[in-house]
């Protein structure tokens, strides 16, 4: 069977162009973890989030969890982080797990306090707020719709 040369150069074309776009996802995308101090926080649920995903204060991006272990002792997921040298958190710091929308990744939310006390590298954050699903807000919506309803 003869190969005709416009197809092997079209198919060179298409593998250029697909080489062309992965480098340029890759150059593009901030996948690298924010050097500075680390910290980290316990949790019940960590509702998959990983390692790689972001620590934000009010939207903005200021760390990275670099790591996720079951703690023996109280067995809560316990998530380090690492945050930018810039960024000084007050030592009543809230960390909690949140979602971007439904579908969207997770990550860490933090809610700096108001203590002239600063964490240092290696501290745990000790005010925190697990993970709630959307099957554990529905329930809860269930469990107060039932309860209202049965008082009167």
């Amino acid at each position: 069977m003869k190969r005709n040369p416009i197809e092997t150069v079209l198919g060179a074309v298409v593998l250029l162009i697909a080489a062309m776009f992965i480098l340029f996802a890759y150059s593009t995308a901030d996948l690298k973890v924010v050097s500075g101090y680390e910290v980290s926080a316990d949790f019940l649920k960590v509702g998959g989030l990983v390692r790689g995903s972001d620590v934000r204060i009010s939207g903005i991006n200021v760390g990275t969890v670099t790591g996720e272990s079951l703690d023996h002792e109280n067995f809560q997921a316990r998530v380090t982080m690492s945050i930018g040298a810039d960024v000084s958190l007050p030592i009543d710091t809230e960390a909690s797990i949140v979602g971007d929308g439904l579908l969207g990744s997770k990550y860490v939310n933090l809610v700096p306090g108001q203590s002239q006390e600063i964490l240092k590298a290696g501290d745990r954050i000790q005010k925190t707020r697990d993970y709630q699903s959307l099957e554990d807000l529905v329930g809860e919506i269930i469990f107060l719709a039932t309860n209202s309803g049965s008082s009167e």
